[in-house]
């Protein structure tokens, strides 16, 4: 197993949390991301705000330590970038397409939920590359 950066893949994660909570503001795809799923604002007040950021950040967590893993201690910035943007495009979102399809979801919606991840991958390879 490689050795993984444990700071690289806290800020990696936290970068995810903090790309989605920009992501998914009213400043970007918040309302239009709202109206292709079927959110309303009273189900998005409603729940454990402590869980769901909790668990939301537990999981970026774990994408980045295997992504660190995947990646490996010696790829560098371009490598790392490149495999996580990689990640984020050819896996992640090929993936939610495939489903999107199956539950015909709107073609929009797909576009915000695969772009972040994209980013969100992509964003996390950088880090782990930078700090390798």
């Amino acid at each position: 197993m490689p050795e993984v950066n444990y700071l690289a893949v806290g800020l990696a994660a936290l970068s995810a949390f903090l790309l989605g909570g920009l992501w998914y503001s009213p400043a970007l795809f918040a309302n239009k991301w709202a109206a292709l799923s079927g959110v309303s604002e009273e189900k998005l007040k409603s729940g454990s705000m402590a869980m769901i950021f909790g668990g939301a950040f537990l999981l970026n967590l774990v994408a980045a330590y295997v992504l660190a893993m995947f990646i490996g201690p010696a790829a560098g910035l371009q490598i790392a970038t490149l495999a996580g943007f990689s990640v984020g495009l050819c896996w992640v979102a090929t993936s939610f397409g495939v489903s999107y399809l199956f539950e015909r979801r709107p073609l929009g919606l797909w576009l915000i939920n695969a772009g972040y991840f994209t980013l969100h991958f992509t964003v996390m390879g950088a880090i782990l590359g930078a700090m390798g």
